[in-house]
């Protein structure tokens, strides 16, 4: 219609290569394919080389009919759960990846599918199929002794020999794990994940080398990993099976690697330009994984590590794209008006300033396009527009008094729209928290600017913490579309259905778990779940009792919150669809053998009409007290002490409006605790400034201040006031101040001669002071005995 503007959606595909001149798409589907499959892998350096016309079957993407190419492909998807698909198992076996990680690959291929769903109402963002593991029993395990004297004897020698130029902590080029160190017991702990005692070929460190070709030294990398291995064999050799309990009600085994991967279920992702999940785990690239072209992939630099179970950890590095590939983030955002920013962070600290940058796409400490950050307990979000400077400041921050930022893991939104302008939720939530401008525009970013995480481009505003997940959208999401998000979860997740079929004698009944790797020694298993894959299946008042988890031939000696449990399966409290929830705890279980070679299971006290009697161990005489570091006897006020003292010595009421608004302005840089080496020079500024306000309020109160000084003469002019008068200043300071009879304290003369020493500088004007200047004194003298040493230490 005439007078009606349109706009038109940003290109978030790769284009056509060449044009397509083909018969157009007979369905919605087919289209959908062609926009979202078709059009991103035809190009010659993907799959157009060999799976077009007259190459190699199946002909997916070829050029000339694109309904033939949607037949072809069809086969080898499956859009209810596209990460099984053939399409990318093929790919993330090694099959032509054109990145340098073959996990990549097919990552992006993933995100190509999962547009391709999202678009024909096929998914809802990724669902998660539950699927039946296969049946496996618990079996005696190896375990290496806590002892590394037999390591040190037989493979530690070998690792230092020919690993130590990479693998220790002080190599030229040192990369972890560092099992090739000086110190034995560190290099026994970084080595343990790497080593199979069950199945020696098996191990990392035999497959590196063998499989890997993974920096032999020899030049026959089959000879040094059976040298490798034969090492290992004489540890196992050495280490007595762990055996089974055969009196225990056990489920059925499982590893890791076994479960369903219940990361990233429902994500909403239909308008995410840039997505970084941190799954490939080594190397020094991150890949973007959105199948939005160009990749904006990015580089580690500086002191950055690898999480496992998905992550980076920051530890004063960065991670920084291009400025070429960044420039996609100004071209779609500017496209649209509106951006987010999403990540799941764990900030190290809340003590961190700067601010610490998190998130930016700029171009040093003074310009950037947009900015995540922290400031102690506070998210920052700096944006540039048309109303604000280079820098983007004003800044958006989250309130002091909420301190929204946590030392936990946290899922941060920040967005931006014209009509809102910018906003940001935590843990799903609006904060609440209201952009001091007004929404604006995005005109005047700066395409010559690069992405960077952790850090600042220049490197000097670092960020401690982890991130688990970045994604960046070209639309604000909306509180519906973000609290989707955040309950889908981070990491690298799986459900773990522990077979009890052969125990409460129903078909296909598991115990369902969700189980991650809570960092890289131990495992967070949570919320557990009876439920059967046979919709059929309704269980009747089948006993459950005193479940424990069992690790690697063994139950678990920590960890074991769901020994309690005593209930009934079946009834009202379940449903086919959704199971019975049997516990909404997690716990935390100690790894063993790694990711790889970790085995679990399930043991119970009574399950149907099983039963086997647990007997708690006697528990340990504890050791005697060792001990512990000197402490000192001297302690700092905390920041609340610190206001009630201050208060307490002035007379002055904390809720006097300035001193109130000064207390909540320096609260989060006073002292947190009580440990005379952790004061700062930050601390002492923010002492002395709440000093300064307690001795304004009080010397500016006529009241307050007679009572406090009585017969000082305040409107006398300095020189004659401090002459004859100065003990009518002096003695009430001292007296309420130093106070009295306590076995250790500042002498009485020497704060004096301090105060003295002070009035006579700020009196060395004479006659020529100016008016006032006798209330400016005695706030100067309140403010330097107030706050000294003589409040703050206790």
């Amino acid at each position: 219609m005439e007078g009606v503007s349109t706009t038109a959606n940003p290109q978030t595909q790769a284009p056509a290569q060449g044009g397509y001149s083909g018969p157009a798409a007979r369905t919605d589907d087919a289209q959908a394919f062609r926009l979202h499959l078709w059009e991103p892998l035809r190009a010659t350096n993907r799959c157009g080389a060999c799976h077009s016309v007259g190459g190699q079957s199946p002909q997916f993407v070829r050029d000339d009919d694109v309904n033939l190419a949607y037949s072809a492909a069809n086969p080898l998807v499956d859009l209810s759960a596209t990460a099984d698909s053939r399409l990318v198992s093929k790919v993330g076996a090694g099959h032509n990846c054109w990145l340098d990680s073959d996990a990549a690959c097919a990552a992006v291929i993933t995100a190509y599918l999962d547009a391709w769903a999202d678009s024909t109402s096929i998914g809802d963002g990724r669902q998660i199929e539950l699927k039946a593991p296969p049946l496996k029993t618990v079996g005696d395990s190896r375990i290496l002794p806590d002892d590394p004297t037999l390591f040190g004897a037989t493979l530690y020698p070998l690792l230092t020999s020919h690993c130590v130029e990479c693998h220790w902590e002080d190599a030229a080029t040192a990369q972890a794990p560092f099992f090739a160190g000086a110190d034995l017991a560190a290099a026994y702990a970084a080595v343990a994940a790497k080593v199979d005692l069950d199945l020696p070929q098996q191990s990392r460190l035999v497959v590196r080398l063998r499989d890997e070709f993974h920096n032999c030294w020899s030049g026959d990398c089959q000879s040094d990993a059976a040298e490798l291995r034969s090492q290992i064999e004489a540890i196992a050799a050495q280490v007595a099976p762990t055996p089974v309990d055969p009196a225990l009600v056990l489920s059925k085994a499982l590893q890791l690697g076994d479960g369903v991967i219940a990361s990233g279920g429902s994500r909403y992702e239909s308008n995410q330009i840039a997505l970084y999940e941190f799954k490939i785990g080594e190397g020094t690239t991150v890949y973007d994984t959105s199948g939005v072209e160009p990749a904006l992939n990015l580089t580690l630099s500086g002191d950055v590590s690898w999480v496992s179970g998905w992550g980076l950890n920051f530890a004063g590095g960065k991670v920084q794209g291009s400025t070429s590939a960044s420039r996609k983030l100004i071209e779609l955002i500017q496209a649209t008006g509106e951006y987010s920013i999403e990540a799941w962070v764990v900030p190290a600290n809340v003590t961190q300033e700067g601010p610490a940058r998190i998130v930016s796409y700029s171009g040093g400490v003074d310009t950037r396009n947009f900015t995540l950050s922290q400031t102690r307990y506070n998210y920052d979000f700096l944006q540039r527009t048309e109303q604000t400077e280079a820098d983007g400041e004003p800044g958006l921050s989250t309130a002091d008094a909420d301190e929204r930022l946590q030392a936990a893991e946290q899922h941060i939104v920040v967005s931006f729209d014209p009509i809102n302008g910018r906003r940001i939720y935590v843990n799903g939530q609006f904060t609440g928290d209201l952009d001091p401008l007004p929404g604006g525009s995005l005109i005047d970013w700066d395409d010559s600017f690069a992405l960077v995480l952790g850090n600042e481009v220049s490197g000097d505003r670092p960020w401690l913490g982890k991130l688990r997940l970045l994604a960046i959208h070209n639309r604000a999401l909306t509180p519906e579309q973000i609290a989707r998000n955040q309950a889908a979860g981070v990491g690298e997740k799986f459900f773990l259905l522990f077979s009890i079929s052969e125990l409460v004698g129903l078909p296909q009944s598991y115990i369902l778990f969700e189980v991650s790797q809570f960092d890289s020694y131990s495992y967070l298993f949570n919320q557990p779940r009876f439920i059967s894959l046979d919709a059929t299946v309704q269980p009747s008042n089948s006993p459950l009792a005193g479940m424990r988890i069992g690790i690697n031939g063994h139950e678990a000696v920590v960890g074991q919150v769901y020994s309690n449990l005593d209930l009934r399966l079946g009834g009202s409290a379940y449903s086919p669809e959704q199971g019975q929830l049997l516990s909404p705890l997690g716990t935390i279980i100690a790894s063993e053998r790694g990711v790889a070679g970790d085995e679990f299971f399930l043991s119970f006290e009574r399950l149907g009409s099983h039963s086997h009697v647990f007997t708690e161990p006697m528990p340990l005489a504890p050791p005697p007290p060792v001990d512990g570091e000197p402490q000192s006897v001297i302690g700092l006020r905390t920041f609340d002490e610190i206001n009630a003292s201050m208060a307490e010595l002035t007379g002055v009421s904390p809720s006097q409006s300035e001193v109130r608004a000064t207390f909540d302005s320096v609260k989060q840089q006073l002292p947190a605790v009580e440990k005379i080496g952790g004061f700062l020079s930050a601390h002492q500024v923010a002492v002395s400034q709440l000093a300064i306000e307690y001795c304004n309020a009080l010397v500016e109160d006529q009241a307050l201040r007679s009572s406090y000084f009585p017969g000082f003469p305040f409107d006398s002019e300095p020189q004659s006031a401090f002459a004859g008068d100065r003990a009518l200043m002096l003695d009430p300071l001292l007296s309420r101040m130093l106070g009295g009879g306590l076995a250790d304290q500042p002498a009485e003369a020497e704060a004096r001669a301090e105060l003295n020493q002070l009035t006579d500088r700020l009196t060395a004007c004479g006659a020529s002071c100016e008016a006032g200047r006798t209330a400016t004194v005695v706030k100067a003298n309140c403010a330097a005995l107030l706050g000294s040493a003589v409040m703050l230490l206790q």
